[in-house]
Order: C-alpha cells, then sequence, then structure tokens
C-alpha cells in the first residue's frame, strides 16, 4: 500500500480509489486493513457453511446468502469484506450490502486471528449486527455471538464433530464434522 497515502479517517470513497492488486481492504473505524489471501480449509470451511446457510435463510424469499468478496457498508468508514453474510433482499445495492447483514461470518485465518476476534467484533457490536460467528478451521470450532446491550454474548458453540443446533434460528443446526477439510 506504499502508493496509498490517506492522512485522515478513510471513508468509503477512499476505499473505492484502493488499488486493484488482488488483496482485501477494509476499513473499520476509518482505519485501513489489508487480509491476506485465505487458506484451503478456510475457504473449503467458508464452501460448506454457505452451502448450509442457504439451504436455510434462503427458504424465505426476502433473505439471501452472500461470500467474500463483496461490500458490507456498515457506514461511510467501516466497510468491511466478511467471509459469508446473511441479509435483507433490501439491503443490496449497486455499491454492495448497505448496512448491518443478518447473520455475519468471519473464517479465522492464523495470522489474522486478533483481528476477527477483538477489532472487527467491537465494530459490528458497534454497527448493530445482530449475530457475528467465527468459524475457527484450526481449532475445529464454531462460536454463534448474539448482540446483546451493544457487546456480544456466546449463543452457542461447538466443536470438531458437533452437531451445533443455533437457538436464535428455529431448526437450524450445523454439522460441524462436514466444515473441516483433513490436509
Amino acid at each position: 500500500m506504499a502508493d496509498l497515502t490517506i492522512p485522515r479517517r478513510a471513508t468509503y470513497e477512499d476505499y473505492c480509489r484502493f488499488p486493484d492488486d488482488g488483496k482485501r481492504y477494509e476499513i473499520l473505524d476509518g482505519q485501513i486493513h489489508m487480509t491476506p489471501s485465505p487458506s484451503t480449509p478456510h475457504q473449503y470451511a467458508s464452501k460448506r457453511l454457505q452451502r448450509i446457510l442457504e439451504d436455510y435463510f434462503e427458504t424465505t424469499p426476502s433473505r439471501l446468502v452472500f461470500d467474500a468478496p463483496l461490500d458490507v457498508i456498515l457506514a461511510d468508514d467501516d466497510v468491511v469484506q466478511p467471509d459469508l453474510l446473511v441479509v435483507e433482499r433490501t439491503q443490496i445495492s449497486k455499491r454492495g450490502i448497505e448496512g448491518p447483514p443478518l447473520v455475519l461470518v468471519e473464517i479465522l485465518s492464523p495470522s489474522r486471528i486478533d483481528y476477527d476476534r477483538l477489532t472487527k467484533a467491537r465494530r459490528y457490536a458497534a454497527r448493530g449486527v445482530p449475530h457475528y460467528w467465527i468459524v475457527d478451521p484450526a481449532a475445529r470450532t464454531l462460536q454463534c455471538f448474539r448482540l446483546e446491550a451493544g457487546g456480544y454474548v456466546l449463543e452457542v458453540s461447538g466443536d470438531d464433530l458437533t452437531e451445533l443446533t443455533v437457538p436464535s434460528f428455529s431448526r437450524l443446526t450445523v454439522p460441524l464434522s462436514s466444515l473441516w477439510l483433513n490436509v
């Protein structure tokens, strides 16, 4: 990013001028972050979970499931590209997704664990994302958090071979064993 100089809080307008260099850029609280390319276990978990979410949420005509890269504009100074998200059709614009998704999923990469667990979680809570899920392919875990009083509380979690039922969504079950790639 040597050729990208923004001396103030970055905005969506700045984001649109970022170089097309194959890297994933995000803005959180006006600060620019670059995310490296995901690993194969990361992508496998993403693909498998996306199918489960589509089968559940897309039975409702007003909801859609998307995967990265797709701009989610939480605010002018919070533009992210989460791994998976569930949105209402009314949130879709030519720019991307406008406002907080119903469910936002981040799949951890070893080099960015604190970024997803802390930095992003704080911003997502501040911007009103109702459900934030964290998938950790290395630990083989899924944690589902629900927004309460401006912060996230753990609603349910599971590991390895658990079949996880998410209380906030009637009959949504995630067979965790289907998410893990053995490499």
